[in-house]
């Protein structure tokens, strides 16, 4: 090879790192600046919105300490065989969360759905830590009026780090988690494995950590073909339980979505409740 097609080829390899080391820097920017309109999907509602359900509801506000104000409805049937305090995914607001939730009315349980700060009717500055309080909230606020062996606790995909962490702080009867995940930065990493993500995300979402001090029976749902949060990460948040037991529904062909379309879901949901 001649001098001449040498320094042509180490031109072009200059090129190649100088256009590399960019998308790195502009991916880990937008990353950084746009972190949280990737990981919350909230549609606001008017506070004069009137909600519409098939069952009968009361809306519900709580006051958090910071002055934020959290929206929530609370189904009520005749003798209820228990509550579901039901964390909810990282889309929408009540308007629809509440029609999915009556799946659980009808099943005659009495059901507490809220939306996060900025999601709904909810007000208030987004960050993790208040989340937590927020969802610890609204636990307290079903402690009052049920006994907690009547409490069942259950969250989906972004909803399942909430659900597990009151479950970690309080005695419910019980834990159920919908396509949850390891941790958010776990989850992240599998799209982004090159970009420093834990450093430039300023939520982590640690479910690993929480589950470990979950008491009561847990049970996990996941499909084979969830493109938004890997089976992986499900089963790495298992792993991190290996002395404990967790019934762990693999639905083959499931994506992040449409787990409630198989047989095997609404099987674990009734031999659970």
């Amino acid at each position: 090879m001649s001098f001449i097609q040498q320094r042509k080829i180490k031109q072009k390899l200059k090129i190649l790192l100088s256009v590399a080391l960019l998308l790195y820097v502009m991916i880990s920017t937008s990353l950084y600046f746009l972190q949280e309109k990737l990981l919350f999907r909230p549609t606001e509602l008017s506070q004069n919105h009137k909600y519409e359900f098939n069952h009968d509801f009361e809306e519900v506000f709580i006051k958090a300490e910071d002055g934020a104000v959290i929206n929530a409805i609370h189904f009520k049937v005749v003798n209820p065989r228990g509550v579901i305090l039901y964390f909810h995914g990282n889309k929408g607001n009540l308007k629809r969360w509440g029609r999915i939730t009556e799946y659980f009315v009808e099943k005659h349980y009495d059901v507490f759905v809220m939306d996060y700060r900025s999601y709904g009717k909810s007000i208030g500055a987004l960050s993790e830590t208040l989340l937590y309080s927020d969802a610890q909230l609204c636990y307290e606020y079903l402690a009052a009026l049920y006994e907690e062996s009547a409490i069942n606790v259950y969250g989906r995909s972004l909803g399942s780090t909430f659900a597990t962490y009151v479950a970690s702080k309080n005695s419910p009867n019980q834990l159920f988690l919908e396509t949850p995940f390891y941790s958010i930065v776990d989850v992240v990493k599998s799209r982004l494995p090159v970009i420093p993500v834990k450093q430039v995300l300023n939520y982590e979402f640690p479910s690993y950590q929480f589950i470990t001090d979950v008491k009561c029976p847990i049970t996990l749902f996941h499909g084979t073909s969830d493109g938004v949060v890997p089976l992986s990460s499900a089963q790495k948040l298992i792993d991190s339980m290996s002395s404990r037991s967790i019934n762990f529904v693999i639905i083959p062909k499931g994506s992040h979505n449409n787990l409630d379309r198989f047989k095997a879901y609404h099987q674990a949901i009734d031999n659970a409740l």
